[in-house]
């Protein structure tokens, strides 16, 4: 298929550029920076993606961890099977520690929120003035009202976004190694593709968040977790003999994992 081996190639001449397969983690910081400093200017007029319920963020961002799992899953397991079963078992575990990451950080988010937080401000076509505190008394339960929850809000959308990016950022970037075959593999050419479109909707929307929703204190903090979400598992622990550990290196003129 020569239209899809076109698409692979330019992905993976995309992340062997060192801006983009070395320095995602500083683009997500500036990102959110500057997006912040853009939408306290108030310049930037609404669009479609300044509308939380736009396609992509219900669709996509909302189930984001779902996506990256469903599409990292088989990609790993593909580059994986012609190995020892135990390699592939050790590696579909970083999967396993990801998620438990994704779960425990997210939970903090909403402990956060809830413990910093007293009372639900209500629109006024709802209720003039605040719910007290005894009535509401968390934000799961003021967002079902309608209310806005006080408390410390730290981005969820900018921990996930720039999370999920970075995991599979680092499961994917072998292949950027890779010469492509004659006989290469579809299927894994196919998810090798999805997975950097994937990539692609979470950094727009990681902007579109940064630009139109939260405060920089609370964006900074989201994407900061994400960050060290990352650092720690493929920059530390994954470094060690007692762990997931990494993907495989391919010399670059090696076979393409298959």
């Amino acid at each position: 298929m020569a239209v899809v081996d076109v698409i692979v190639n330019n992905c993976k001449a995309l992340w062997r550029i060192p801006l983009v397969g070395q320095r995602l983690p500083w683009i997500f910081l500036g990102i959110s920076i500057v997006g912040s400093i853009v939408k306290d200017t108030h310049l930037l007029p609404d669009t479609y993606f300044s509308n939380s319920r736009n396609l992509l963020n219900t669709y996509f961002v909302k189930v984001s961890w779902g996506w990256t799992l469903m599409l990292l899953t088989p990609f790993i397991l593909l580059t994986s099977y012609n190995k020892e079963w135990t390699y592939a078992l050790r590696r579909l575990s970083s999967l396993v520690v990801a998620t438990a990451i994704w779960y425990t950080v997210t939970e903090t988010f909403f402990y956060i929120e809830d413990a910093t937080g007293t009372s639900c401000l209500m629109p006024e076509s709802q209720v003039k003035g605040q719910v007290p505190y005894n009535e509401i008394n968390t934000s799961s339960r003021c967002r079902k009202a309608g209310g806005q929850w006080d408390g410390f809000d730290i981005s969820g959308h900018s921990f996930i976004l720039s999370y999920s990016a970075l995991v599979i950022a680092e499961e994917m970037a072998p292949m950027a190694n890779v010469e492509m075959e004659v006989n290469s593999n579809t299927v894994l050419d196919l998810i090798y593709i999805s997975l950097n479109s994937i990539v692609i909707i979470w950094v727009f929307m990681f902007c579109c968040t940064s630009v139109y929703f939260h405060a920089f204190s609370h964006k900074f903090f989201g994407t900061v977790f994400g960050i060290l979400g990352w650092y720690i598992t493929y920059r530390v622990w994954y470094l060690k003999p007692m762990s997931p550990g990494l993907p495989q290196q391919a010399n670059k003129k090696g076979r393409q994992p298959s």
